[in-house]
């Protein structure tokens, strides 16, 4: 008997040993920077969607200990592109009292009401769990409210061309109906140039000197190769005054002073003169690891299909950008195909785009007219602060992905009329075979708008002249 009693206890406390460990590992989730990350995967409840996946150990980045997912976590992730997007939902609308109950039914104010994770066999695209129906609690009289939409099935609301929840920006009337006679490809690419120089370098203000091999200020004690350093003085950063030490000192050094040299600079440095370019980079999949102090993102973790020989290369600004070459326009493509290997880039080398962009290369076409990986994923965009215009890369590739037709803005209609590009973003076979061919699928919502406007020139040409 006291045996078997001596069986139950070591048995209980083993019990609340390993409860004790697991509570304390959920909790103390700790940094990579620190030491390795202890495997959570065994803890999670189910698949993690594909925007979040990369970060699924770091479950404190979106949960609190008894609170469950946070709303700010949400927003401090997506607050950003959601203001720019100015939602045509945001939370005001469902604040009226004779809206209570849409409230209390939809729950429309939080992020995980549409938004929940570790849920894969009712996860759709764009990571939203609702039912296809969900549109029609608010607009279930939307058929007979407007005729337009007499006929149209509930599972149109958000396909491309119609409406997206939090941004409307290109599919709304007004925009719609003043690029009705859009022509299919416009005879001039509207590209903003790059901005030549960072307003937030820390030498900004002061004359740039050209510099060359005699000027590099690396420290005697640091091995230089003179290949580098060729490769260096052939680049806009020493074109423009960026020596060594403005990349290699120590990013912590807030004021530059203490000389204290890096062999490997991370993005931290970079930040200094590229903060923005930085921001884009952390926000997306290729370095939002590294936003969380994990390890940086490989090809071997992507969920999309990568080169093999790929698999173990870590993500940086220099994965793409060659240390001490910087090339942009290898960047701008081969950065991208020497890992990605799914339909959509391998389709890439035969499409009309890829043509433009290889004549560029050669010099056949004038600079700007050609259309590589970059042109649509990572798109220039224009800023202004403080009376200056700057206009920068948006390094988050995936930024105008979600959805789609958010690339209508910042990137189809600099070469396409908005139909044309709105019809091609909604054609998967199209989107696999990189664009080349044209689209099978046709969107109402132009023909809508026409049929609209034909009708109000008709009632306006059956009025009858007012009589003096």
């Amino acid at each position: 008997m006291k045996k078997k009693a001596l069986v139950w206890i070591g048995w209980l406390v083993g019990s609340l040993l390993m409860v004790a460990y697991l509570t304390n590992l959920m909790r103390n989730e700790g940094s990579e920077a620190r030491g390795p990350m202890i495997d959570r995967t065994a803890f999670i409840p189910g698949q993690t969607t594909d925007g979040h996946y990369q970060i699924e150990i770091k479950c404190n980045v979106c949960h609190t200990a008894g609170e469950g997912v946070r709303q700010d976590a949400c927003i401090q992730c997506h607050g950003a592109e959601l203001e720019a997007a100015a939602d045509s939902h945001p939370a005001k609308k469902f604040k009226p009292l004779d809206k209570v109950h849409l409230v209390e039914r939809l729950d429309a104010l939080h992020c995980v009401t549409c938004h929940v994770e570790h849920r894969p066999t009712m996860t759709r695209p764009m990571g939203v769990t609702m039912p296809l129906d969900y549109c029609a609690h608010c607009h279930e009289t939307i058929q007979t409210e407007r005729p337009s939409h007499a006929g149209l099935s509930f599972q149109t609301c958000a396909t491309a061309g119609c409406h997206n929840f939090h941004d409307n920006r290109g599919l709304n009337e007004p925009f719609l109906t003043a690029h009705l006679n859009d022509p299919d490809s416009l005879e001039t690419m509207i590209v903003p140039a790059r901005s030549a120089w960072r307003t937030n370098h820390p030498d900004a203000g002061s004359p740039a000197k050209p510099l060359t091999e005699v000027d590099q200020d690396a420290p005697r004690s640091v091995v230089v190769d003179s290949a580098l350093t060729r490769a260096w003085v052939e680049t806009a950063h020493a074109r423009a005054g960026v020596n060594c030490t403005d990349c290699h000192r120590d990013p912590s050094d807030a004021s530059l002073t203490t000389g204290k040299w890096v062999d490997k600079p991370t993005h931290e440095s970079c930040k200094r003169c590229h903060e923005g370019e930085v921001a884009g980079f952390l926000g997306g999949r290729h370095g939002m690891r590294l936003a969380q102090g994990l390890s940086p993102m490989t090809p071997g973790m992507a969920r999309l299909p990568m080169h093999a020989e790929a698999a173990h290369r870590e993500l940086s600004c220099v994965s793409c950008h060659n240390d001490h070459e910087f090339d942009t326009r290898f960047a701008a493509m081969d950065a991208c195909v020497q890992c990605h290997d799914d339909g959509h880039t391998r389709s890439y080398a035969a499409s009309p785009h890829a043509k433009l962009w290889r004549d560029e290369v050669a010099g056949k076409a004038p600079a700007g007219s050609g259309v590589s990986c970059a042109t649509c994923h990572m798109p220039r965009e224009t800023h202004r602060a403080d009376g200056v215009e700057t206009v920068t890369v948006q390094h988050n590739q995936n930024d105008n992905l979600r959805p789609n037709e958010k690339m209508l803005h910042n990137v189809c209609i600099r070469c396409h009329g908005v139909e044309f590009a709105i019809e091609a973003l909604a054609d998967p076979s199209l989107i696999g075979a990189n664009f080349k061919g044209v689209s099978a699928v046709k969107v109402d919502s132009l023909d809508m708008i026409r049929a609209k406007l034909a009708e109000i020139e008709r009632k306006r040409a059956g009025r009858k002249p007012t009589q003096n």
